[in-house]
């Protein structure tokens, strides 16, 4: 029995050291192929396709592409195991905001995986990643720092039919703590009058949080799941005057903050 249990210890510690090593790799390889999209592939872009929203295209499906290798692999060395449940809902989506909470950080990449052509807001900061500009810059993403532009340019592209990937929460979720909401996204529903699907990210595991380093991996392998959950309406919540709008997105927040929350089902 003693054996037994020794070996045991043994096995869970062999796959422990094996797994902190394939993070490595893993976020190694994220780093160098976001690097190497954008000095060779995102360049040759510019040469060989002059319309620039055929290029934007290619850009986001080459990125969707980039991320389903990348999962793969990590699935396959096993660093963590994931399921997307409900894509079939997401790609069906036309003109509306994809809202996911954000426990993890490799949330945007596993919705990214499943549509090619999906919009993002971003954070500014991540502009200035010497390894993810470029990846940024070309796929023309969303930055939540144009404050002048961010609406409109939102409303236009809403209005062309693409989806926009937006987590609330501003950043990914402090461990334990309640979902605390930024209006942004409210404010562009509201304005534009577009749906919103709520999406529920979950992890068996604490793993890439916003507490945790990259080597601070659990003692088992960690389970992503991606659960698409029903689309809401914005309209109930729009206001018929201008002014009325910040209180309309308010309204549509405090609704979102319910919403966004994780149901035992969703781990």
């Amino acid at each position: 029995m003693a054996d037994s249990s020794l070996i045991l210890r043994r096995r869970l510690s062999v796959n422990y050291y094996w797994r902190l090593m394939m993070t490595a790799v893993s976020f190694s390889l994220f780093s160098v192929g976001g690097l190497l999209l954008s000095l060779i592939w995102f360049n040759l872009l510019l040469l060989i396709q002059r319309n620039t929203l055929q290029r934007r295209a290619l850009a986001r499906r080459s990125i969707a592409w980039s991320f389903r290798c990348f999962l793969r692999f990590c699935r396959f060395v096993g660093v963590y195991d994931y399921r997307i449940i409900g894509a079939e809902l997401l790609r069906q989506d036309r003109g509306c905001l994809i809202v996911a909470n954000h426990p993890s950080l490799i949330d945007y990449v596993m919705i990214a995986s499943v549509l090619p052509e999906m919009d993002c807001l971003v954070k500014a900061d991540l502009q200035r990643n010497f390894f993810f500009r470029g990846v940024i810059r070309a796929a023309d993403y969303l930055i939540n720092s144009e404050a002048e532009t961010l609406l409109p340019d939102s409303q236009q592209r809403l209005a062309r039919g693409e989806t926009i990937l937006i987590f609330p929460e501003g950043t990914r979720t402090r461990y334990g703590e309640a979902l605390k909401l930024q209006r942004g996204a409210a404010n562009i529903a509201v304005r534009a009058g577009c749906g919103l699907r709520v999406v529920h990210i979950s992890c068996t595991q604490r793993m890439l949080d916003k507490q945790s380093r990259w080597y601070q991996i659990p003692p088992v392998k960690p389970l992503f799941t991606v659960r698409v959950q029903a689309q809401i309406s914005s309209q109930p919540f729009r206001a018929a005057s201008e002014d009325a709008q910040p209180l309309a997105a308010r309204r549509l927040t405090r609704y979102l903050q319910q919403a966004l929350v994780p149901h035992e089902e969703d781990v």
